[in-house]
């Protein structure tokens, strides 16, 4: 069966394109900020063994699962592999945007989230699509998704509702004129894409990240 392609697909490929390359060098006397992280508390189940004894033993009733988050917008996002620690702010398209066909998004160190496409978690509908910025003669955390992520590392986003684990399937390179054209565009829940320039070619490709839930 054919895959199902979102109807902005191909128009949001190529704003997708015209951003980032805009965005690889920083606006003159623009200084990129960052947020501090929210604090996060983990906890370490111990493992305590079950002491001897002579009467049988009735099996333990296996542990119900943890219900994934609710969908709602992102607002953290965590690469440890990659040293990625930062803020998602929202990005929705403009009138103007819209007209021409091109998003520039800030020029800061956040993470965007594309609010036109999918919201993260349980009952997700789309894939969710973040994106920011690579910097040249500058060091920024969107540019190591180019030198330091990798298959099987991990994603963490913090959203509304709570903390959503992913896994990454693919690390890929697209030119910038044909990225409208690729399959990161199907529609497709649950998945995560992270989208920004690639470092050894800022100006003609970017890197592209695809992650599932580590539950799948």
């Amino acid at each position: 069966m054919p895959s199902r392609r979102h109807p902005a697909a191909r128009w949001m490929g190529l704003a997708l394109s015209a951003a980032l390359i805009v965005a690889a060098s920083p606006m003159a006397g623009a200084a990129p900020t960052a947020s501090e992280p929210p604090g996060r508390q983990m906890q370490a189940a111990a493992y305590v063994p079950e002491p001897p004894t002579q009467e049988p033993v009735a099996p333990r009733a296996a542990p119900s699962a943890v219900a994934e988050p609710a969908a709602s917008p992102p607002g953290w996002l965590t690469v440890e592999a990659a040293g990625i620690d930062q803020s998602i702010l929202p990005l929705t398209p403009s009138t103007e945007e819209t007209a021409t066909q091109s998003i520039v998004p800030p020029l800061t160190l956040e993470a965007y989230w594309l609010t036109s496409f999918g919201t993260p978690g349980r009952a997700s509908e789309d894939t969710t699509y973040i994106t920011g910025h690579s910097w040249e003669d500058r060091d920024a955390p969107f540019n190591r998704l180019s030198t330091d992520a990798e298959v099987g590392d991990e994603i963490v986003l913090t959203t509304e509702t709570g903390v959503l684990d992913y896994v990454i399937d693919s690390v890929t390179t697209h030119d910038k004129n044909t990225l409208k054209d690729s399959e990161i565009w199907d529609i497709v829940p649950n998945r995560l894409v992270l989208i920004s320039c690639y470092t050894e070619d800022i100006w003609g490709k970017n890197v592209v990240i695809t992650a599932t839930p580590s539950s799948s």
